[in-house]
């Protein structure tokens, strides 16, 4: 018997391997100094050989409206646990704006409905969860790299972050809440969108309404929901553990490309 191993399975396998270590109880050996800097070189080995074998704007596999999943499991959180969310929720989103600040010549403040002003991008892809499902929808929403250009980034812009609405820990420097990034060759990825509809109808408050990021050619903890703001920033420094992101901070690849 044979086996076929896939550079997308091997990567959702050793990252949930990798959050497996967590879960029983063997952080010590993700925090051991000698163990995360053999992670770190294999991650940037990674990333640099996508980078360098596949074109920057080759497109994730799209796929049929027949494909598309009859049931799609919600990612992270379900909903977030605050009032200030509860209070937009109430509104269906009317007060709700999306800042996109830092590095920028023109920072700015979009409603929903501003938001679905811009030209648009509608994508049925395969979402890949760390935890090993898959499924696929529809999404639609507006490509982020003609709204990053429509601010002026400034010339150290390196990665665009995404923060969020839902605190998956409870601490005083915010560093429970969730956020991600991105860099910008993934920013201008085609694929790349801030999505507000799913399978042809508003998204729904477990699937990260009114705004999540898709970026199709990473694993599905990359693809932050509950979008509040993006800021534009040229390193990781002042963001709480310094890694890019709120698994990152805790021993996950910040480059989860498939």
């Amino acid at each position: 018997m044979t086996f076929s191993i896939t550079r997308r399975g091997l990567l959702i396998g050793s990252a949930a391997g990798l959050g497996a270590f967590g879960l029983t109880g063997c952080d010590d050996v993700v925090q051991n100094s000698n163990v995360q800097s053999v992670l770190d070189m294999a991650e940037t080995l990674t990333m640099k050989s996508q980078r360098l074998l596949v074109p920057k704007d080759k497109l994730a596999r799209e796929y049929s409206e027949a494909d598309i999943s009859p049931t799609f499991r919600p990612n992270g959180t379900s909903q977030p646990d605050s009032e200030a969310y509860a209070q937009m929720m109430a509104t269906g989103f009317a007060d709700w704006r999306l800042k996109i600040d830092g590095l920028v010549e023109r920072p700015v403040e979009l409603s929903l409905a501003d938001l679905k002003k811009l030209p648009s991008r509608t994508q049925i892809t395969r979402h890949d969860c760390v935890e090993g499902w898959s499924a696929i929808g529809k999404w639609t929403g507006a490509p982020l790299g003609p709204l990053l250009q429509s601010v002026g980034l400034k010339p150290q812009a390196r990665y665009a972050v995404f923060y969020c609405a839902d605190q998956l820990e409870l601490t005083l420097d915010g560093s429970g809440t969730y956020y991600e990034s991105i860099d910008l060759i993934d920013a201008f990825h085609p694929q790349t969108i801030l999505a507000y509809q799913m399978n042809g109808k508003d998204l729904e408050v477990a699937h990260g309404a009114p705004l999540r990021l898709r970026v199709e050619r990473q694993l599905g903890y990359k693809h932050a929901k509950y979008l509040m703001r993006i800021e534009i920033k040229d390193s990781f420094a002042g963001l709480w553990g310094g890694k890019g992101g709120f698994w990152e901070d805790r021993g996950y690849e910040w480059y989860a490309g498939i």
